[in-house]
Formats: structure tokens, sequence, C-alpha cells
């Protein structure tokens, strides 16, 4: 491995432990964003690299405010990871005429729960967003249940639901920051990447002589080179909201606004801002060895580094000690260590390291499933391990109705 690229200097440090620290998470370092830099209209407003979850800019971006259907970014996450796509959603009758945004769905009427997805994000649908709560929930509140633990789970310090579609209620708020966070998690997952880069969605109306057509009302997937998603919001209340996102490259990011009267041109800005600024650069390779060692880095890193910092990170080498099989075979499979990366004393990631020839296959069923680059919980063990496996980064009001 050319380590040319990377700091070594003097405080590479050689360090012996178990293999549970492998399987530790990483947090990201959050440095200080360059708040003269871009400015917006927004009441709070925030941007992150969707690749390593690192926050570009914040401005009061940890206070908790109002979302409106920014909230529907989570309802739909967590109907993604909990439901079953091709089963049928049945609209009863708390979802039937919702006030605010609707799909003007039947009650009684049946339809997919992807295509329900479709809808909800596309077009905000309030009920859509009651009628997916009841179907993966069983009902609203166990929905809204589901919603905090995957917020907890997420470590969203300043994010609490009380329904699933936006209208203004007490204790339902977040923040840019969270809704960062979150929006770096969700866009992950290739069915919601799909769903919100969607411009026009058509699906079947079984009830009348046409089909439903869903144009999305974000605007940003027009008006903005590479946009790709992902959700509006409005309420008298929360006023304008808005999350997109963008692709340049290799190089995905989420601007989020809340309480913007000029939010599309604020999005621009934050979003050129981030590109310009912090462009995403790989600065080790699979494959390459370690210099002085024999090992090999088992995957890429790659992180959004501002002008002149890629030159200050330095590296520490962790190495497991070696498990054997009472007939001499490797129980680590070839897996020696990780070799975390730091940026200004703290960490930024970490990359296992493996004996040359014996790195895993960059692909199986298993990484494709538990695929993320950013450091968020893990459900289970074998999450955990594969966290490390995937150079993880750290990473009330009350009425209302929503009209966006």
């Amino acid at each position: 491995m050319n380590m040319k690229r990377v700091n070594f200097g003097s405080s590479l440090a050689l360090v012996c432990i178990s293999l549970l620290l492998l399987f530790t998470p990483i947090a990201a370092a959050e440095t200080e964003t360059e708040q003269e830099s871009v400015s917006t209209h927004a009441k709070a407003s925030a941007l992150i690299d969707v690749e390593s979850g690192r926050i570009l800019y914040s401005s009061h971006g940890d206070e908790p405010m109002l979302i409106a259907s920014l909230t529907k970014i989570m309802t739909a996450i967590v109907a993604i990871e909990n439901g079953d796509l091709s089963s049928k959603v049945k609209v009863g009758k708390n979802a039937f005429a919702k006030e605010g945004s609707s799909l003007f769905l039947k009650q009684g009427e049946e339809m997919t729960l992807e295509n329900m997805l479709y809808g909800l994000m596309l077009r905000s649908g309030n009920d859509a967003a009651t009628a997916i709560a009841e179907h993966v929930g069983g009902s609203e509140e166990g929905f809204v249940h589901l919603m905090n633990a995957k917020a907890e789970e997420l470590g969203l310090a300043h994010t609490q639901f009380a329904n699933p579609h936006g209208l203004d209620a007490k204790g339902h708020y977040s923040t840019a920051n969270d809704l960062a966070e979150l929006t770096a998690y969700a866009l992950h997952n290739p069915v919601f990447k799909e769903i919100v880069k969607t411009q026009v969605k058509t699906a079947d109306n079984p009830y009348d002589k046409w089909d439903y057509k869903w144009s999305n009302k974000n605007k940003m997937l027009r008006l903005y080179d590479g946009a790709d998603g992902v959700k509006t919001g409005y309420t008298k209340k929360a006023l304008r909201c808005l999350v997109s996102s963008a692709t340049r490259g290799e190089q995905q990011l989420v601007a989020v606004t809340l309480n913007d009267g000029n939010d599309w041109n604020d999005h621009a800005a934050l979003l050129d801002f981030g590109f310009n600024r912090f462009p995403l650069k790989t600065i080790i390779e699979r494959g390459e060895q370690l210099k002085g060692y024999k090992l090999a880095a088992g995957l890429n890193f790659a992180y959004p580094f501002r002008q002149g910092e890629q030159e200050h990170v330095v590296t520490e080498l962790v190495l497991n000690p070696k498990r054997v099989t009472k007939d001499g075979a490797d129980k680590n499979f070839g897996l020696r260590g990780t070799l975390v990366l730091k940026l200004g004393g703290e960490p930024i990631g970490q990359v296992p390291v493996y004996e040359p020839g014996r790195l895993p296959p960059k692909k199986s069923p298993y990484m494709e499933k538990y695929a993320s680059t950013s450091a968020y919980p893990a459900d289970t063990w074998l999450q955990a391990a594969y966290s490390a496996l995937r150079a993880l980064f750290r990473i009330g009001a009350e009425g209302g109705v929503s009209h966006d």
C-alpha cells in the first residue's frame, strides 16, 4: 500500500488487544464548520456527507423544531425495514380522508406497500402515512413506537415522534442535524434511495378507469444538477422544510433546512458549498499493502476533506492476537486487525487489514444486506461485526395541517 497519502509520522502505534475491539464502532470526527462560507434563510440547517456521515455545515443544528412532513423520511425507512413491500395495505377509517396533503385513497382500498411508499414520499400523502403505520405497526401508536425506537438506535438524541405523517403535535420534533443523519442512513437502503429520486410514478388503481400518477413535489430534482432526493414539508407552524440530496461522481450530500422561505436557492448553495469545499477523496484502496507490514487493506477508505486536512491524517494499527484451531487452522481467516484513521486526534474511520491474498470477496449476500458506511448502532452482534469491516464512521407544538 502506498501510504504516502496517509501521514503515519511518529504517531503509528502497534497495539495488541482482543478481537472484540475490532467490532467496536468508531465515532466520526465532527470538525468545525466554516460558518462564514455559506448562509441560508433557514432557522436551522445542516449539510452531511452520506458516505462518511460527516456533518459539513450546521447552523442551530441541534435545536429541536417542528419538521412537518420530513417526518415521512422515518416513516418510510421504518416501513421498508419492517414491512413486506409486496403486501397489500388496506385503507382504514383513520387513514381515509386524513387532513392535509392526501393521495385521496378510498376507505377499504388496497394497495401494495411499495406503491403506497411512493405516494407517501412523492405526494406526501397523510392518508398513506396512516395506512402504512397501521399496516406495519398494527396501529398508529405501535408504528410510532417503532419510529422512536429507530431514532434511539441511530442515536438521534434530539428527536421524538408522535405520529407518522408530521401534522404538528405535542412531543413531535427533530433537529437539522438529526434529520441529516437519519437521511444519510436511509439513503444506504436501495429501496428508499430509488423511491426518493423518482420524479413520476404510476400505480394501479383498480377502483377507477385511470391509474394513479404521482409527480414528485421536490422541485430540487428538476432545479439542481445531480439532485436525487429527498422530501418536502410544510405546516402553518413549521413553515417550509426541506431535505434534499445530490450526487456528483462518487459523492452524495444531504442538505436540511427548517423554517426557510427561500429553500430551493438555499439548498443549491449548501450543496455547492459541500461539493466545492469537502470533496470526497479515497486515500486507501482495497488490496494495497500496508507499508512496513505484510498486511493489506480490506476496503477502500474515502473521506470528505476540507483543503489541507488530508495531510494531517494519522493512523494507528490495532492488531488482533492470532487464533488457531487445534490442527493449526486460522480462526480469523486472514483478518489481522484494524487500521484506525484519525484527524485532529479524533477517529474518522477504520479499515480491516488482512494477510495478502486472503482478502474476503468484495460482495456477498451478507455484505449487501448490511452494507453501510455510517457507524450507527447495530441491532445484532453480526451487524456490529460487519460495521467494523465496512470502515464505519460515527460516524412540542399542537394543532395544524400539513399542506406540502
